[in-house]
């Protein structure tokens, strides 16, 4: 695997997935935009969600960081999830939480094949690397409208209501999970994936990531 990664390394060298420009090895982002990208910091990179310990985020949800994870979700550029994920692992390492899984909200099978891949499993895969923790599939979902079109927070959790089905029950007794995506925008998906979780017996949900939009922002990602 690692001389696979060096092949496509030397092949496509690392870029900075928000500017571009080519980074150092083990580098996630270029040294501009790790001085001018919108961090979060301190107490602020936590959100409180609905049944969950929270939500730890690594950025704002705005300009380069927009574009950045829209190209990633809807351009095809699922490679980024190389450079997103150890950002996310960075700011679930400052939690005090303890971990005993990492997961994802799944797609539903019509969104997985239109898209190409999953990714909150992409990301979920290369924050367990860095953490080194196992990964594991624990959702399933039934096709519903895409978040993007409904306006509204009730409207989303109505939208999601019974969407989500634990994949393994048995995996997740007793168990800590932390479930990662992309951004954090009503709180609605990671909301309905925890209660879905705790109903099927793990102890402990904890969300992560890669951005959180400010309320009364951009939500048309989720």
């Amino acid at each position: 695997m690692r001389g696979a990664e060096a092949l496509l390394d030397l092949l496509f060298p690392p870029k900075c997935p928000f500017c571009g420009r080519l980074v150092g090895k083990g580098e996630a982002v270029c040294f501009a935009c790790r001085k001018d990208l919108p961090w979060l910091e301190g107490m602020s990179v936590r959100h409180p969600v609905e049944l969950t310990a929270g939500c730890a985020s690594a950025l704002r949800y705005q300009d380069k960081v927009r574009k950045a994870v829209h190209d990633y979700k809807f351009n095809g550029r699922s490679a980024r999830s190389r450079s997103f994920g150890p950002l996310i692992a960075r700011v679930v390492e400052e939690q005090a939480w303890h971990i005993d899984l990492v997961s994802w909200p799944s797609l539903s099978p019509k969104r997985l094949r239109n898209r190409g891949y999953d990714q909150g499993e992409l990301l979920a895969r290369e924050v367990g690397k860095a953490l080194a923790l196992p990964v594991v599939r624990t959702l399933d979902k039934e096709e519903r409208p895409a978040q993007s079109t409904i306006e509204g927070e009730a409207a989303r959790r109505a939208n999601l209501l019974g969407a989500y089905t634990a994949h393994e029950p048995e995996v997740l007794r007793g168990k800590s999970v932390l479930l990662v995506d992309d951004v954090l925008t009503t709180g609605a998906t990671l909301s309905e994936c925890a209660g879905t979780l705790l109903l099927a017996g793990a102890e402990r949900v904890a969300c992560a990531t890669l951005a959180r939009a400010e309320k009364g922002g951009n939500r048309k990602e989720k």
